[in-house]
């Protein structure tokens, strides 16, 4: 029986390109799992079900090695349970040449397993220098002045008439934050600020 397995790192990413690939393949649509979530470890709940399913001499498409794992460890971990442990082959769509049906005898299986570690550890090195060169991005952004996150919630022009009305229990609290358009904490942390300005002012 032949499976599917797509993963991509976060929901808002597109699976197609890979799900394409599956389907060009002839692997029936129930037999295509997807997770959509990080691959920092294997507690993945699509993933999981087809670890279940799979029985041996059932056949196993992943678009590219990494799908599998983040770092050379996992990778070799998994595929090593998989095909040597289950029984269960794998072919690696993006590099046909690991497909374990073929080359069975003992030096086959030696250059498969040369091609996966050289892979695995390209996979991990590609990763660990694109999370450099994001931090390194993300750090030179913010030597110019490139602010991240949410923009900061700014309190309305009457702000602090409307503290000293919420404070003599003039302005119930939940209509306080309506009219701020603040969450409570927002809200506290902008009062502190407001009383340490206006100290600061007398």
């Amino acid at each position: 029986m032949k499976y599917g397995y797509i993963r991509v790192p976060s929901i808002d990413q597109n699976e197609d390109r890979q799900l394409l690939a599956m389907q060009e393949l002839g692997i029936p649509p129930d037999n295509i799992y997807i997770d959509k979530q990080s691959g920092k470890d294997f507690n993945r709940p699509q993933y999981i079900k087809l670890m279940a399913k799979l029985k041996a001499g059932d056949l196993l498409y992943i678009k590219s090695i990494d799908r599998l794992g983040r770092n050379y460890e996992e990778i070799q971990n998994q595929w090593r349970t998989i095909t040597k442990e289950r029984n269960i082959d794998i072919f690696v769509i993006d590099m046909p040449i690991l497909d374990t049906r073929q080359y069975k005898d003992l030096l086959g299986t030696f250059i498969n397993d040369l091609i996966l570690q050289v892979l695995s550890y390209v996979a991990q090195n590609a990763r660990e220098t694109n999370r450099q060169t994001q931090a390194e991005g993300i750090k030179a952004a913010k030597l110019r002045g490139v602010r991240f996150g949410r923009p900061e919630k700014k309190p309305p022009d009457n702000f602090g008439e409307l503290v000293r009305a919420w404070e003599r229990g003039k302005i119930k609290t939940a209509e306080m934050l309506k009219v701020c358009d603040m969450c409570r904490s927002t809200f506290y942390i902008k009062r502190k600020e407001h009383k340490l300005m206006s100290g600061k002012t007398k």
